[in-house]
């Protein structure tokens, strides 16, 4: 384990980005991902997308203890993946996420997330489909 990462000990959001094998077709890929994220013996995911172009996909846990730490770092279940993880500074809660998010759009966008939550935005293609593919419709 990255010898900085094992200092980590206090609750705190931890990003997750992970590249599945390039032969891995998308929709097996997302699929073992999504079984990754949903795994018990990890912390509670609290946020997790799929990319387009190359299969794979970022999530964001809330990591509490050391053992989730550990659990989450030494997990071998993406062990053919190219896997990278971050300790997030200001994200040291779920909540905290939900305000860093809040926090991000109103300082550089000034934006408010209570309003953009609240918006319908047209769907775009067919996300199922792109779930499938790792392609834009």
């Amino acid at each position: 384990m990255n010898q900085s990462l094992s200092r980590i000990s206090k609750p705190r959001c931890f990003l997750l980005y992970a590249l599945a094998p390039p032969t891995l077709p998308a929709n097996e890929a997302n699929r073992l991902f999504n079984e990754f994220i949903s795994a018990p013996s990890l912390p509670i995911a609290i946020f997790h997308d799929h990319f387009i172009g190359q299969p794979g996909g970022v999530a964001i846990f809330f990591v509490e203890t050391p053992a989730e730490r550990d659990a989450l770092m030494y997990s071998s279940k993406l062990s053919d993946w190219r896997v990278e993880i971050q300790p997030l500074i200001f994200s040291y809660s779920p909540a905290a996420f939900d305000e860093q998010v809040a926090f991000t759009l109103r300082a550089y966008r000034g934006l408010e997330w209570n309003v953009l939550r609240k918006e319908k935005r047209p769907s775009y293609g067919n996300p199922a489909r792109e779930a499938e593919t790792a392609e834009e419709e």
